[in-house]
């Protein structure tokens, strides 16, 4: 009885532990993370409006570079990220959506690089780069966030599509 009583007691705390904020994540100097929320979407699926803004985020990022694509694995963000990604001959690579930010800080160091998130992975990413309110959870947003050499990260407010 007591070590089952211990097993509960620590396994509680574990869960607890991991459905906690995200850890604060550091940017490092000479990155540049894009952050949009996947387009307008019907069900599961973007809607007409959806695909119409996914191909207007191609024009909103002309003239930008743009090392790499990154996205969940959830189909709405991957068909927002489609027409981005073939413009630019990129793949889209996939991280998990829970907490992405200290793999989008380790895997982006020093490049430009996109995310096509959701509302909660959009909002961890937000607090774990201690970013200044609001974080980009409107279709449409299309936040630039480069690291300041002290304190919070820059950011840049865009809106593109429909």
């Amino acid at each position: 009885m007591f070590h089952r009583r211990h097993f509960l007691i620590l396994s509680t705390a574990m869960l607890l532990s991991a459905c906690g904020p995200p850890a604060k994540v550091q940017m490092p100097g000479g990155t540049t993370l894009i952050l949009t929320r996947h387009a307008d979407r019907s069900y599961d699926v973007l809607n007409e409006t959806g695909k119409a803004r996914a191909k207007a985020l191609v024009a909103a990022l002309e003239g930008m570079p743009i090392d790499a694509i990154y996205s969940p694995g959830i189909q709405r963000n991957l068909d927002t990220a489609a027409p981005l990604a073939k413009a630019r001959g990129l793949p889209v690579q996939r991280i998990p959506a829970e907490n992405p930010a200290a793999r989008l800080m380790q895997v982006g160091k020093g490049k430009t690089i996109v995310w096509i998130g959701n509302k909660g992975n959009l909002q961890s990413i937000w607090e774990a780069l201690n970013a200044p309110e609001p974080p980009p959870l409107e279709y449409g947003d299309l936040y630039i966030v480069k690291p300041a050499r002290l304190g919070r990260p820059v950011v840049e407010r865009r809106h593109y599509g429909p």
